[in-house]
């Protein structure tokens, strides 16, 4: 009779429903399926047909009852848990759930998405994550029975979220360490998820995250970007550009600044293959590229010196006999000036200056053509410090003004001069260095009308330099040219 009232209270259940049958409940405080309340056999009937993971605690005892999706959470304390105190179940983790369980017999329901657990249920420590609801059961007066649980285990979903998190991170940390600016486009409007520290720099550290491109960048609307972001969109084909010119505003309210960038639009996808974004990697070869253009400058200005060099070593020889009172003074000063003429080209050669002031940088290059004993040039100024790298542009400038001055203007003949003064003064936003070259009483100045490469150079102005301009005047009384900078940019190593 007993095993009918089973079979009827405790109908179905697969593996947990056949224990419980088999379990002898005469001796468990529940005592027989027969004499248990209305409550209970109506709960268990519901857990036993639940594949949900559920859970009865029942009595002051507090017996336990579960279903075989429970069962699995309880590792390799299943099946000795079943007919058990609850205590005993979980008793590496009471600590954690008693006041839990308490509540519930207080008449309390608890409901947790995440609670965590260091659990010892095969045999180890294990992190456990689970999420429940505790609901106390009553009887028709009021009084709790027992308490009900609906639960599962969210071990995998947690550490599994962790892991993409982690993942996450050390995606971040990548993106963030990757040489050039990199940034995350989302869906057809552009809209930046993603900018490294690089990116930052390269738009002047604007505030793009959540905003496409188009809001973000503005400048960039008419320069075609945008309308490439849309084509490699659509089209799903990555596109590759090197040394692109793009106007930028990288100060707020300043005007664009023109920068040089290789970049790459590479598009992203979904799961479903279809584009979702595009990845942006973009390196700034602004400085690669100004200096490659230097350089040709300056490879140009070498193949121009060459061409001079018989002009302006005759001249140097003509000045020299004609003010030499006698053959081995002549040879003596020309032999001097020849070797002056060959350091000058090996500075210029090896981009170096050898010079730690504007002063020994004008007096060095002037040597060539004074005369010694009636010098034909008016040096005045400061001692001003210069780097490097203007110190080689200026040295370019006066070395192309008085090769020019010795073939057309006052050092072409005997009674020209040439003043040269050098500078600080204040300017609106800092000290300036400037200098002036002034020729007189040479021949009637007749401006060139095709612009060469001793003219381009000399208006390139000094490289290294942040704000540099040059005026060039060709003046009937003589050639005038004004050099000014920053000062400083003009004395700061870069």
């Amino acid at each position: 009779m007993n095993s009918t009232i089973n079979n009827t209270i405790l109908q179905g259940g697969g593996e947990c429903g056949a224990l419980l049958r088999a379990l002898d409940w005469a001796a468990t405080p529940l005592g027989p399926p027969g004499n248990w309340p209305q409550e209970l056999r109506t709960l268990v009937g519901v857990m036993l047909g639940s594949v949900q993971p559920m859970l009865i605690v029942w009595g002051p005892e507090q017996t336990v009852l579960y279903n075989d999706g429970y069962s699995v959470m309880c590792g390799n304390r299943h099946p000795a848990g079943l007919g058990r105190p609850f205590s005993q179940l979980w008793f590496d983790i009471w600590h954690q759930i008693e006041p839990i369980v308490a509540a519930a017999y207080a008449g309390q329901g608890t409901s947790m998405k995440d609670i965590e657990f260091t659990m010892h249920r095969r045999g180890y420590p294990e992190e456990t994550h689970f999420a429940f609801s505790y609901t106390p059961v009553r009887d028709g007066e009021g009084r709790v029975l027992g308490m009900f649980c609906v639960c599962s285990e969210t071990t995998g979903e947690v550490l599994m979220r962790r892991r993409e998190g982690q993942e996450r991170e050390r995606f971040l940390q990548v993106f963030e360490l990757t040489l050039g600016a990199i940034a995350l486009l989302s869906g057809p409007d552009h809209v930046f998820t993603l900018a490294n520290a690089d990116y930052q720099m390269l738009i002047g550290h604007r505030d793009v995250i959540g905003k496409p491109v188009r809001e973000a960048l503005p400048e960039v609307i008419d320069q075609g970007f945008v309308e490439l972001l849309d084509e490699v969109y659509g089209s799903g084909i990555a596109h590759v550009s090197k040394g692109t010119a793009v106007d930028l505003q990288r100060q707020p309210g300043a005007p664009t600044e023109k920068r040089v960038v290789d970049f790459l639009y590479q598009p992203m996808r979904d799961l479903a293959g279809q584009v979702d974004g595009i990845f942006v990697h973009a390196i700034d070869v602004t400085e690669r590229v100004e200096a490659e253009q230097q350089q040709s400058l300056l490879r140009m200005e070498l193949g121009h010196r060459m061409k001079n060099q018989l002009a302006l070593i005759q001249a140097i020889v003509n000045q020299t006999l004609r003010t030499a009172p006698d053959i081995a003074s002549a040879a003596k000063s020309l032999g001097e000036r020849v070797q002056v003429l060959a350091g000058a080209h090996d500075m210029l050669i090896a981009g170096e200056t050898g010079s730690a002031s504007v002063g020994e940088i004008v007096r060095k290059l002037v040597r060539l053509h004074d005369d010694g004993a009636q010098s034909r040039f008016q040096l005045t100024g400061d001692t001003i410090a210069v780097a490097s790298r203007p110190a080689l542009s200026l040295s370019l400038i006066l070395h192309e003004l008085s090769t020019n001055a010795v073939k057309y203007g006052a050092l072409s003949n005997g009674e020209g001069r040439v003043a040269v003064q050098w500078r600080r003064e204040p300017g609106p936003d800092g000290e300036r260095f400037v200098l002036h070259w002034q020729e007189s009483g040479g021949p009637v100045v007749i401006a060139p009308t095709i612009k060469g490469s001793g003219s381009r150079l000399i208006r390139a102005g000094l490289a290294g330099t942040i704000d540099s301009s040059v005026t060039l005047e060709f003046a009937p009384a003589g050639v005038r040219c004004t050099v000014t900078a920053d000062l400083a940019s003009f004395q700061a190593e870069r």
